[in-house]
């Protein structure tokens, strides 16, 4: 079996309980462990999972990444020649409620897979994190007594994974743990940051704002004096607009107080705008050998603006420009509001602007050793201040959680070709090329 895979997903999974299956109790390892049933509704199994976390977190850094990038595997339900599985219904949450009081509340996580194997059946992955240098012993937390004297497990026991078990940590094994808690502030990181998408150039923005503005003006005081009139035609003009039943005062101050938001309205419509033409921007990351826990990596581009990325289907005149009637709805009492966007409380990505800069926070639960990590391309858009440079500046610095370093970076980004946005209007709102 290739052991320099992540053991993450259910490609890399299949893999493993392939391995498992066809070779049994000598799969395991210090880096994989297999059972072939285990009750975690039991107190006496989730002791046994709680044992092989702690011990999988109780490892050398340098040891651990030789296989699996620094991961440990529990497999349950398989052994040799066969994958019954266990019952389904084990959740994430439930399990890591019952582990806890064994764990502790600094223990750093662990991921959940599951593979079906039957309608009612499943073999569960429980898949141990990369320990890394300044992280501090992990002692169990509360004691068991079990039947048997491999299950018994004590408050305050350090346990490490042993040639293909768990077992209580030698005196030497305990003072290399002490040596790999001094390495706090000290271990360096190797990061890879890539920004896919462009940033773009657009020319004649505000002037082409304003024109389209005006238009919609002319087309309310046309249609007004249209209105004036009694020929049957401009009636109906009148009725498709929406002002029949209005006097002439009230279309005046209609228009009087459209006026007077047109700078407010023109923003919007500048923002939905740029958000519809500009392509979405990506952020990948990759730590060079090395597990990064809690990142929270702050990338810059300088001299630069953000929108929200709009989907071009989602392309909406009335919100490009603030219409000042709109049928049947004469006193703009009912303009279109756009929806906020809306991101789960945990969303890993933020942005904003920060004075002539652009600011974006990514807080991924970790990033993985030499497998990259990417934000979605359709969180913001940038848009260049300076329309003659071709290219924008992007510094970044990282932090850790419990890590005093900090890394940073530089990055040189290519601007996109400089478009025109009358065109860009037209292809986008009018479907014309």
């Amino acid at each position: 079996m290739d052991t320099s895979i992540v053991p993450l997903g259910e490609r890399a999974q299949r893999t493993i309980l392939d391995h498992v299956v066809a070779v049994g109790d000598e799969a395991e390892a210090r880096f994989l462990e297999a059972k072939s049933s285990l009750d975690l509704t039991t107190t006496a199994d989730v002791v046994t999972v709680a044992k092989f976390l702690l011990g999988s977190a109780n490892r050398r850094p340098e040891d651990a990444m030789r296989h699996f990038e620094g991961h440990a595997v529990l497999v349950i339900g398989a052994a040799k020649g066969s994958a019954a599985g266990v019952p389904r219904g084990v959740e994430p949450h439930e399990l890591e409620d019952r582990l806890h009081p064994y764990l502790g509340p600094q223990f750093p996580g662990f991921e959940f897979g599951r593979i079906p194997v039957a309608d009612e059946r499943e073999v569960l992955f429980v898949v141990a994190l990369p320990p890394r240098d300044g992280q501090s012993i992990f002692p169990c937390h509360k004691d068991y007594q079990g039947t048997r004297g491999e299950d018994t497990i004590e408050d305050g026991g350090v346990y490490v994974r042993g040639a293909s078990n768990t077992r209580k940590a030698r005196a030497g094994e305990v003072l290399s743990l002490v040596e790999r808690a001094r390495g706090t502030g000290k271990s360096q990181i190797d990061l890879d940051v890539e920004i896919i998408g462009l940033i773009g150039r657009v020319v004649r923005v505000d002037e082409v704002m304003a024109d389209l503005y005006s238009d919609e003006e002319e087309r309310f005081t046309n249609a007004l004096r249209t209105s004036d009139h009694s020929a049957p035609a401009a009636i109906a003009i009148a009725g498709v607009l929406g002002i029949q039943q209005s006097t002439r005062q009230q279309r005046a101050e209609r228009l009087a107080e459209w006026k007077r938001e047109v700078p407010a309205y023109m923003e919007r419509g500048r923002a939905h705008f740029l958000g519809v033409v500009l392509p979405g921007i990506a952020i990948t990351v990759v730590s060079r050998d090395r597990f990064v826990a809690k990142p929270r990596l702050t990338v810059t581009f300088h001299d630069c603006e953000t929108f929200d990325y709009i989907a071009p289907d989602d392309a909406k005149y009335e919100q490009l420009v603030e219409p000042i009637t709109k049928p049947g709805n004469l006193f703009g009492t009912e303009l279109y509001v756009p929806p906020p966007s809306i991101y789960p409380r945990d969303y890993p990505v933020e942005w904003g602007a920060v004075g002539d800069d652009v600011e974006v926070h990514l807080t991924p639960d970790s990033f993985r050793p030499n497998s990259p990590w990417a934000s979605d391309g359709d969180d913001f858009v940038l848009l260049a201040r300076d329309l003659h440079a071709q290219e924008v500046t992007a510094t970044w610095f990282l932090t850790e959680d419990g890590n005093d370093a900090t890394t940073t970076g530089e990055l040189r980004i290519a601007l996109g070709e400089v478009q025109d946005a009358g065109n860009l209007v037209v292809a986008s709102f009018f479907g014309e090329t």
